[in-house]
Parts: C-alpha cells; structure tokens; sequence
C-alpha cells in the first residue's frame, strides 16, 4: 500500500482522501441514524404538578425518556416501555393517562371534612378508578373520565339524571365499535342511575365514538352494518375466485339489503285439542194420571169439537221430560317470545366481473360457485350477473410525490453505497493510470547504460543481480564428498545438530 500511494499522483491522493473521507462521513452519519432511539408514548393529558414526580422516578430508575406537549406528555424508549410502566405503577404514578387519582384519596381524609367535601372526594376517586379500569382496554392508550352524579330530590321532577364524558387517546379512532359499546357499559354500570345513552366518548381528534348510529341509543346504524356484511362477503368471494382462476382475472361487487332493526317477535300458538274446564248437567221429568178436569176453560169448550183436541192435549202432556247440557272447554296456548337480532338479509345482488382470458366453458361453474358460496335465493328476490370482458392492463407509475419522507430510512444506505462505489472507481481509475504510465515511460535501465554492453547482458533480467565467481573451497569440497559417500551418516549429524540447537 505505501508503494502504491508512492506511486500515484499528488491529484491522485487528494481525490483519494476525498473519497475516504467522503465514505466515513457517510458510514458515521448513516450509524448516527440508525442507532438514533425511538420512543413511544406511554402517557398524555398529565398535570404538570406530577411531571417532577414521574421524571424523578425515571431518572432513578435510568429510564430514558422525552417530554412532549408542553410537558403534559411522556415517552420512553421503546425497548423500555414495559419497565417505564412498571416503575411509574410503583410509585403509584401510573403508566398511562391514569394521573387522575383512584380511592387512595381517601387515605389522605383529614377529620372534619365537610360533607360537600366528601362528595367531591368520592367523585374524584370513582373517575380515577373508572379511568384505570378503561386504561385497561386493549387498543386504549390513555383515558380521563368525567362524572356528573344524580342528586336525590324530593321531587322526581326536579332531579337530573347522571351524566358521564370519556375522553379516550392514542388510536382510539380504530376501535372496534364493540369495543366502545362495551366502555360504554362499562361505565355505566359503575355509577348508580346512569344509563348508556347518557355517556359520551370521544377520541383524541375530538370525533365522538358514542353514542353514534341512528337513535341516541348508540346502535350501529344501517350503513354500516351493511357495509360490513358487504365486504366480509367480497372478501370472501374473491379469495375463491384467486384461487381458482388466479390473481386479477375476476372481480365481484356485492350490494346487500340489510335489516338492522331489532325486534322482538312474539308467536301464539294453539292446541288442536281442547280441554274441559267446567261443565253443566240439567235434568226435568214430569210423571202422573190424567186428571178429572173436563177441559179446558174459555171458548175453548163452547167451540163445537174442541173439547176432545184439549182433552188429547192435556194428557199427551204427563209424560213431560226435559235434559240440557252445557260444557266449557279451555283452549292450550303457548307464547313463544322471540328476540330478533339486527343483520338478516332482505335482498342480495352480485356482480362478477371475468377476464377474457377465462375461457367461456369455466363461466357457468363459476357463476354457480359465487351464487352458493354467496347464499342467493331467487324467491327472496337475489340475482346475478356475471359479466367477461377484457381487463386493462396495469399502468407502471413512479411513487408519488409525498413518498420521499418515507424513504429516509433506505436513503443513508444508498448513500453509503453511492460512497463506496465512487471510492472504488477514482482508486481503480487512478491506478489503471500510474500502470499506463509506467508502461508508456522510458524504462529506467536504459538511462544507466553509461558504456557499450554487449547483447547478453541487455537480454538479463534487470531484477536479478550478476553473480559473483564461484571460489573454491576445499573444506566444502571434502563435506560434498562425503556426503556423496555417506548421505544416511550424514543426515543423522544434520538431525543430531537440530535437536541440540
């Protein structure tokens, strides 16, 4: 190496060094980068008065953290999230959002409090304990609750009903809506006479989470169940379609009816066969002789012939008997009750789109596939329409103009790449020059001629020096010959020479 930096130019040294130091600067830059630490935040809406206590107790724990939002936000390096958490939680600091305080106000009570005081007290204590609890949730990085407690009244009109707000940070936005529904419950169910529809959540970015949907009792409204169902349904039908006719050669579009009304459902059934309750027997008999009357009075005896008919009439009318009965029946009833969840379809309409490339003989099975793995049913009024036309090719565009602040990262090693490859062209490139120019100069040897020389010598290596005469030696000569005589003698001195030194 010193050889070769001997060797090459002074223009050639500087843009050696150039290179070099270029290639450091960038390994040195491209490490500060890299070994920069990332922090995750671990705690927000902090009051400042507990900012000393929290630092305090990372720095004695040598916990690395970094200050945010004027001071109302905490985070600590990632690798070290879970002690952070630990360590504040021993202290009684908590590790997220929880800086509202639980029931352990009440272990710092003073005698002779006030019962307004009490009150507050108790309020401040069930929001903390509420906040931890919610704290808890998977997906919620940090809550503060509010409360507003019923107060009991004489009056049941004068009386308000209570009332809770939950403000929730981080990535509250992408909770799942059961998730919220069940803060929700969760908070209602922990304050006495507070119902659901009277909490309030909302997200860092102010959206409100609930309640949300039509009615103001926070249902997931129509829209959204729908588009739900749709695409879990799409989802569905194109991982069928991937695997049969392979990637980008079908598309489907699902449009879903959904009923998101819940109802109950109320059914009443009769038995076939009824059952006596209660039941009446009535029973005349008249029985006797025939009496000595001699007929009937009035008009009837003076009308010529009448007196026989009425004398008949009297006598058919001794055998006199009357029956009546009367039977109430019970009719068997059964009321089924039945509540209906929301999510039932009353119509479906697919569309499969098919490329050109599929040929038209495997069209039927698949439009037999989507139609069963989709559930249509013509009489409830489904259809679809399956269409092949030729797909458009994939246009090839560049990364959009935004995506630069996303390659920081891969930046510095291309930088250091770019270093590394300029380093080893300017060194090959000056290199490949010294070589011409040792080729191209004068050879040296042909300055030191200072006297005729004949062609043999000018034909002699110029690397390999002239030997000297060889002188004979007589005490040389006599080892030859003996070795010549007695080389097993001899080797055996030489080993014997070696082992001893």
């Amino acid at each position: 190496m010193p050889a070769l930096l001997a060797n090459v130019t002074p223009r050639g040294r500087i843009v050696l060094a150039g290179c070099a130091l270029a290639l450091v600067a960038i390994i040195f830059f491209g490490m500060q980068i890299a070994s920069r630490p990332s922090y995750s935040l671990i705690s927000s809406g902090m009051d400042p008065a507990d900012t000393g206590k929290v630092t305090a107790a990372l720095d004695e724990a040598g916990i690395a953290y970094e200050l945010r939002n004027n001071g109302t936000a905490l985070a600590v390096e990632k690798a070290q999230t879970a002690q952070a958490r630990i360590t504040l939680a021993g202290k009684g600091l908590g590790g997220g959002s929880g800086t509202q305080p639980g029931f352990e106000l009440f272990d710092k009570q003073k005698i002779g409090t006030s019962d307004f005081q009490q009150q507050v007290t108790y309020q401040r204590a069930l929001e903390g304990s509420i906040s931890k609890t919610i704290d808890d949730v998977q997906g919620v990085n940090g809550a503060q609750v509010r409360l507003v407690l019923a107060e009991d009244q004489l009056f049941s009109e004068s009386s308000t009903p209570a009332t809770a707000a939950v403000l929730l940070t981080g990535s509250a936005g992408g909770l799942d809506p059961g998730a919220v529904r069940g803060i929700a419950q969760l908070v209602s169910s922990s304050v006495k006479g507070l119902k659901p529809a009277n909490v309030s959540i909302t997200d860092g970015a102010g959206e409100l989470l609930w309640p949300r949907g039509e009615g103001a009792g926070g249902g997931v409204s129509k829209q959204t169940i729908q588009a739900r169902y749709q695409a879990q349904l799409e989802a569905g039908l194109g991982a069928l379609l991937t695997r049969t006719v392979g990637p980008g050669k079908a598309e489907v579009q699902v449009s879903a009816d959904v009923n998101a009304d819940e109802a109950t459902k109320d059914e009443l059934l009769y038995a076939k066969k009824g059952t006596p309750l209660k039941e009446t027997v009535e029973s005349e008999k008249l029985k006797g002789g025939a009496t000595g009357a001699g007929g009937a009075s009035g008009t009837t005896a003076n009308i010529p012939g009448g007196y026989p008919a009425a004398t008949a009439a009297a006598g058919a009318g001794q055998g006199y008997d009357r029956k009546s009965s009367t039977t109430q029946f019970g009719v068997d009833k059964t009321v089924v009750r039945t509540k209906v969840a929301p999510g039932a379809v009353n119509k479906l309409n697919v569309a499969l789109i098919v490329d050109k490339s599929v040929p038209k003989t495997e069209i039927p099975a698949l439009q037999s596939a989507v139609s069963s793995a989709a559930g249509i049913d013509l009489a409830r009024g489904d259809s679809i329409a399956v269409s092949q036309v030729a797909f458009a090719k994939p246009v090839k565009v560049g990364p959009p103009a935004g995506a630069g602040g996303g390659m920081i990262g891969y930046a510095k090693y291309v930088a250091a790449g770019l270093g590394l490859l300029a380093f080893l062209f300017f060194s090959a490139r000056q290199l490949r020059r010294r070589e011409g120019e040792m080729l191209m100069r004068e050879p040296q040897w042909l300055r030191e001629i200072e006297a005729p020389t004949t062609l043999a010598d000018l034909e002699r290596p110029r690397g390999v020096a002239a030997l000297p005469a060889r002188v004979e030696n007589p005490a040389r000569q006599q080892v030859e010959d003996l070795a010549a005589r007695e080389p097993e003698r001899v080797a055996q001195q030489i080993r014997t020479w070696m082992r001893d030194a």
